[in-house]
């Protein structure tokens, strides 16, 4: 159980098929152990297709699509990686609006591993604090942000992890900055 409650706090899980499973099923049980109410959240209805590695995972039922999806209705957003996930994110026009709405609300928002290239795109990185998983260091710096290879950083609301070993750390920086509501240094 986490040192923080985030009793009633909705957050917004945005992912696709191909998503890094326990990149969304840890930090989901880590929302729901602390109070706080998740969301899958998707570019289409239906059910989404979650891996293990390359190998093939469970499937996710998709509670709102992307396009019908409001940041205003949600206190945080978390963006879980899979290269293919993240890959199909990142040029999903809806899914950009979305993360930068978060942004422009001052809303907490974490991404793990490959998930930032959807922060790139939206277009909300430059001057920020961040890690990735290591072969998305260029494209981070190209996009302005100061990348650094640690497990977990974390800048004004945002956080950002490599992989799925850092899933602990990611975990309770994400529920402790959800906690901690809005910040004013989140912006699109």
């Amino acid at each position: 159980m986490s040192e923080h409650s985030i009793s009633g706090k909705k957050v917004a899980f945005l992912l696709t098929d191909g998503v890094e499973q326990v990149e969304l099923t840890s930090p989901w049980q880590a929302v729901r152990d602390a109070g706080g109410e998740p969301t899958l959240v998707a570019p289409a209805s239906g059910r989404l297709q979650g891996y293990n590695g390359t190998d093939k995972g469970d499937t996710f039922e998709v509670d709102l699509t992307v396009a019908e999806a409001n940041a205003g209705d949600y206190d945080a957003l978390v963006l879980p990686g899979g290269v293919v996930n993240a890959d199909h994110l990142r040029v999903d026009q809806d899914a950009q609006r979305f993360a930068r709405n978060f942004f422009e609300q001052h809303k907490p928002v974490a991404s793990i591993c490959h998930a930032p290239w959807l922060l790139i795109e939206a277009g909300v990185l430059n001057g920020r604090n961040v890690t990735s998983y290591h072969t998305l260091r260029t494209d981070l710096v190209n996009a302005g942000a100061n990348w650094t290879d640690e497990e977990v950083v974390v800048d004004q609301g945002l956080v950002t992890s490599r992989n799925p070993d850092d899933l602990p750390a990611f975990n309770a920086k994400l529920v402790e900055e959800i906690a901690e509501g809005q910040h004013a240094g989140q912006t699109a």
